[in-house]
């Protein structure tokens, strides 16, 4: 009788192994956002209507640093700016764990 409640658990393991599954590929096909932020900074109302073509504005991070990348405006990973032809693109690097993710949503 043992043997049986064994196979049982193997068998709904397996099931609820494949139910995860097809979850995941209903998620494949929803859009989401990928950004790519340089930096931040603050200007009042003042220096922002000033700007002009030309102008520069100082962020908070130094060249060189890693770019944060973010989905729907959730840090997901560091990256790093690569040219693919005549296109940009993004390198990743650190990636956030899993866990940190979900603390941020």
């Amino acid at each position: 009788m043992a043997e049986e409640t064994t196979e049982y658990t193997n068998v709904t393991g397996e099931v609820e192994k494949t139910v995860g599954i097809e979850n995941l590929k209903v998620l494949e096909n929803i859009d989401v956002e990928l950004t790519v932020e340089v930096g931040r900074t603050e200007i009042t109302i003042r220096d922002l209507l000033r700007l002009n073509e030309g102008s520069v504005v100082e962020l908070d991070r130094l060249a060189g640093d890693p770019l944060d990348i973010l989905v729907n405006n959730t840090k997901i990973a560091k990256g790093e700016v690569v040219m693919i032809g005549e296109r940009f693109g993004i390198r990743f690097g650190e990636i956030v764990e899993p866990e940190k993710r979900m603390e941020s949503i």
